[in-house]
């Protein structure tokens, strides 16, 4: 059993042309040459040192405009219900987002990255190097998408948008 409060403070801010959520490509990969921006907090700059060298990264973040969760889902790819640790959608317990994008560029405290498929305002949590080495695993099982022909065309809809 946990004890105690599990708490993270944002790094940076993630810019791209994305102003909601509706029709924003729902991975990275459907997002190929949409460039945006981090910019990442002064007092983590030295944290950037050396990071120039890889050409993709992971960001990792806070989905903000999720509010609550629902332990079923039915994900942009499916009209089933599944388990939201079966998916990718925002509305989760830790809500936690993950892209893997292209970096195109590092100056100071700001990286120019491409294929992102995030929020503009995004708070930032960290950012991790891409390495195939490690994080290459093509002939994985891909569970209840596996036979998925929607995969390539899917966009964001407005299911996991808040009504204001």
């Amino acid at each position: 059993m946990m004890t105690g409060d599990i708490r993270f403070v944002p790094i940076g801010t993630i810019h791209s042309p994305w102003k909601t959520g509706e029709g924003m490509p729902i991975q990275p990969c459907y997002a190929t040459g949409v460039r945006g921006s981090v910019t990442v907090f002064s007092e983590y700059m030295e944290g950037l040192r050396d990071l120039a060298g890889f050409s993709r990264i992971y960001l990792i973040y806070h989905f903000h405009r999720s509010h609550g969760y629902n332990l079923e889902v039915t994900p942009f790819l499916d009209t089933i219900p599944r388990g939201v640790f079966s998916t990718r959608a925002p509305r989760r317990p830790n809500p936690l987002g993950i892209s893997i994008v292209k970096l195109t560029g590092v100056h100071d405290c700001t990286l120019d990255i491409e294929d992102i498929d995030i929020i503009d305002g995004t708070p930032l949590i960290d950012i991790k190097p891409y390495i195939p080495e490690f994080d290459c695993h093509p002939r994985e099982s891909s569970g209840w998408l596996k036979n998925s022909d929607a995969i390539k065309e899917a966009k964001a809809d407005r299911r996991f948008i808040d009504k204001d």
